[in-house]
């Protein structure tokens, strides 16, 4: 395998907390181990178009705190073609860069699975998205800092339910996952969560009235996970509206609020960890893997398994808040 000089840097797909610490742990590793590091701003819009500079360690000072990413992410209709993706090549041929560090979701990673398999270059993925939806890690980067976005908002949420005796539906995030959803629910003490995983198996709304919602209880949560599959919060609300109509309803939608934000703690340390261990996994002469985290170690998960394998919800977990919402 040739000799891995300088690398590339992008962040993909939705914003994530953390995406900042990990740019900043990426680029400092590779200096530190003699590497050059280019920052490849609006993911692969930038792999295309060319918006590529130098990175030195002063560009990602005073990062580490800040939500969002300095290197910016867009959509990119033109890598999707492979008149794109060989513009893309190029443009890193053109810049010495022989390895690409991809930040980003599913779709990011599968970008960064189809550039290695074209043009043999060596890609590395860290798992950064709030879904908390890649299979091969315990956590992804940015999934506690949206779980504490929604544990505030619902807080919130719970002193004007319980002041007005409502039933409230609050739609969180998740995609077709439904992590965000469960957890918050057992975090903010809600009644119940409606998860797509459950969507086919169960009537969840159902459910919920007939044994999670009590005659003692004066007013109720109830975490939606947004998705086709459960058909969002708004979905609920006119069910019960129609179905229970003795039941005040209301509904909030959190919508983008839960992607912003300075990173937790939490979110910082495995952000920066991952992104040295990307540097590491170079240097090992590692590629086509995404850097995940099992039992709090560092792992190497395969592209494919962690696109395409689909990531289990604990159902223990869907215990735990049956029995606590009583």
């Amino acid at each position: 395998m040739a000799k891995i000089n300088s690398i590339g840097i992008l962040t993909s797909g939705g914003d994530a907390p953390g995406m900042n610490a990990a740019i900043r742990a990426v680029t400092r590793s590779a200096i530190c181990n003699g590497l050059k590091v280019f920052g490849i701003y609006r993911g692969y819009k930038g792999l295309v178009t060319d918006e590529i500079i130098e990175f030195k360690s002063q560009n990602v000072s005073n990062i580490i705190q800040m939500g969002g990413t300095i290197l910016k992410t867009a959509r990119c209709q033109e890598f999707r073609t492979a008149e794109g993706r060989a513009q893309a090549y190029e443009n890193m041929k053109k810049h010495g860069i022989d390895a690409l560090v991809v930040i980003g979701g599913d779709g990011s990673l599968t970008g960064a699975r189809i550039l290695a398999q074209e043009f043999d270059i060596p890609c590395i993925g860290l798992p950064g998205t709030i879904d908390n939806d890649l299979y091969g890690t315990d956590t992804t980067i940015g999934y506690d800092t949206a779980l504490n976005t929604i544990l505030d908002a619902v807080d919130k949420i719970r002193d004007t339910a319980t002041s007005h005796e409502r039933l409230f539906f609050v739609e969180v995030m998740g995609r077709d996952a439904g992590f965000l959803a469960l957890n918050g629910a057992i975090a903010a003490g809600a009644e119940a969560a409606i998860i797509p995983e459950f969507s086919t198996e169960v009537d969840q709304l159902e459910q919920f009235i007939e044994h999670g919602f009590r005659k003692s209880k004066s007013s109720s949560i109830v975490l939606v996970a947004e998705s086709e599959l459960t058909g969002g919060a708004m979905h609920y609300a006119e069910r019960v509206k129609n179905e229970y109509p003795q039941y005040d309803v209301r509904v909030t939608i959190l919508g983008h609020l839960q992607r912003g934000g300075r990173p937790t703690a939490h979110d910082r340390i495995i952000a920066s960890r991952m992104g040295v261990a990307s540097i590491q996994a170079l240097l090992e002469g590692q590629r086509n893997v995404m850097i995940g985290i099992e039992n709090d170690k560092i792992v190497y998960v395969p592209f494919a398994k962690a696109i395409k394998n689909d990531k289990p919800i604990d159902k223990e977990l869907v215990n735990v808040l049956h029995e606590l919402s009583i």
